[in-house]
């Protein structure tokens, strides 16, 4: 079983950049499909981005696309979230998820395909 823990979290004016980390610790991370989700508050938790546990294919959600950048370094067991251009409507506490399981397909969009989440960071831009 595969621990997940964010960090890179704060508060930034609107244009900034902020890099979200998620370092996981138990299993080697090469093992899973990740991806990132944010849930703003009132709302219901979102897919923002995902890669597969090679890091050769990445998607996004239509919103973050072209501003958001996906990564992850297996030798780290660390996945990244590169955030730029950050807007107000980008304000909410973002999870990194795992999937032991391929995830393919719409599946990728789903936040009951993964199996394993972190705790959340907050992210919090200010206009």
């Amino acid at each position: 079983q595969v621990q997940l823990g964010e960090s890179g979290g704060g508060l930034v004016q609107a244009g900034g950049s902020l890099r979200l980390s998620c370092a996981a610790s138990g299993r080697t991370l090469s093992s899973y499909d990740m991806a990132w989700f944010r849930q703003a508050p009132g709302k219901e938790r979102e897919f923002v981005a995902a890669i597969s546990r090679s890091g050769y294919s990445t998607y996004y959600a239509d919103s973050v696309k072209g501003r958001f950048t996906i990564s992850r370094d297996n030798a780290k067991n660390t996945v990244y979230l590169q955030m730029n251009s950050l807007k107000p409507e980008d304000t909410a506490v973002y999870y990194c998820a795992a999937s032991g399981r391929m995830v393919v397909g719409c599946s990728l969009y789903y936040a009951r395909s993964y199996d394993y989440w972190g705790q959340g960071t907050q992210v919090t831009v200010s206009s």
